[in-house]
C-alpha cells in the first residue's frame, strides 16, 4: 500500500472528524508559514534599517534618518519617527521616551497579529480529537450491544480504530502548532526585544548629543546594554 493510499484509508476509516482535524491542521499551518515569513523579513528589514540609520543617529543628523525612514515600513521607522517628530519640542528625555513609548503599542499588535491563534487551534485540534475518540468508543459498545456474537469482534475493532485514529490526529495536530506556536513567540519576543533596545540606544544618542551641544557633563545612559538590533 503507498502512503497515499494509506492516507486514504486511515481518514475513511477514521470518521468525519478527521476531516475537521484535517481542515484546523491546514489553517494552522497557514498561519504558521505566513507569521514566520513576516517575522523574518521584518526582522531583516529592521536590522538592515538600523545599520544605516545609526551612524546618522550618533551625529545627530536626524533630517537624514527622516528621509530615510519615512520611506520604509520597518517597524523601527515608525518608533524612530516618533521619536524624532518630538525632538524639537521635548525638553526631557522622558517627554521622547513617552512618544517611542507610544510608537510601541502600534507596532507589536502587528507584530504579535494572529500567533496566539496557533495555541487556540492547538487546543481545539486536542479535544476534537478526543471527541471523536469518545463517539467511536460509544458506536463500539453500541454497536456489540445489539450484533451476533459472530460478528462483535470485527465490529468492535473497526470502532476501536476509529477512536484510535482521532486520539492519533487530535494529538499530531495538537503537538505540530503547539510546537510552531513555541518557536514563532520565541522569534516575536527576540523582534520586540530588538525594538525597544534600539529605542534605547536612540534615546541615550539623543541625550548625549544635547549635552554635548549644552556643555554638560555626560550623565550614564539609561536602559539596558546592547550590541546592536537583532
Amino acid at each position: 500500500m503507498s502512503f497515499f493510499d494509506y492516507v486514504v484509508t486511515f481518514f475513511r476509516e477514521g470518521g468525519p472528524f478527521l476531516y475537521l482535524l484535517a481542515a484546523i491542521f491546514v489553517v494552522g499551518v497557514g498561519i504558521a508559514i505566513e507569521r514566520f515569513v513576516f517575522l523574518t523579513a521584518e526582522t531583516t528589514s529592521n536590522r538592515r534599517l538600523w545599520n544605516q540609520v545609526s551612524p546618522l543617529i550618533s551625529n545627530g543628523n536626524f533630517k537624514q534618518v527622516v528621509a530615510i525612514t519615512q520611506k520604509s515600513n520597518a517597524s523601527i521607522a515608525t518608533a524612530l519617527n516618533y521619536g524624532i517628530a518630538r525632538i524639537a519640542g521635548a525638553r526631557r528625555r522622558d517627554d521622547i521616551e513617552k512618544a517611542m513609548d507610544e510608537s510601541l503599542l502600534e507596532v507589536i499588535p502587528r507584530i504579535e497579529k494572529r500567533t496566539p491563534y496557533l495555541q487556540a487551534l492547538a487546543n481545539i485540534g486536542m479535544l476534537t480529537g478526543l471527541l471523536g475518540t469518545v463517539i467511536g468508543l460509544i458506536a463500539a459498545f453500541a454497536s456489540i450491544a445489539t450484533a451476533n456474537p459472530a460478528e462483535k469482534a470485527s465490529l468492535l475493532a473497526a470502532s476501536i480504530s476509529v477512536a484510535m485514529n482521532n486520539t492519533a490526529s487530535g494529538l499530531f495536530v495538537a503537538i505540530t502548532l503547539l510546537l510552531a506556536h513555541m518557536f514563532l513567540e520565541a522569534k516575536t519576543t527576540k523582534l520586540i526585544d530588538s525594538l525597544e533596545i534600539a529605542n534605547v540606544k536612540f534615546l541615550n544618542s539623543v541625550v548625549e548629543r544635547r549635552q554635548e551641544t549644552e556643555g554638560e557633563p555626560p550623565v550614564a545612559p539609561r536602559g539596558r546594554p546592547a550590541h546592536g538590533v537583532a
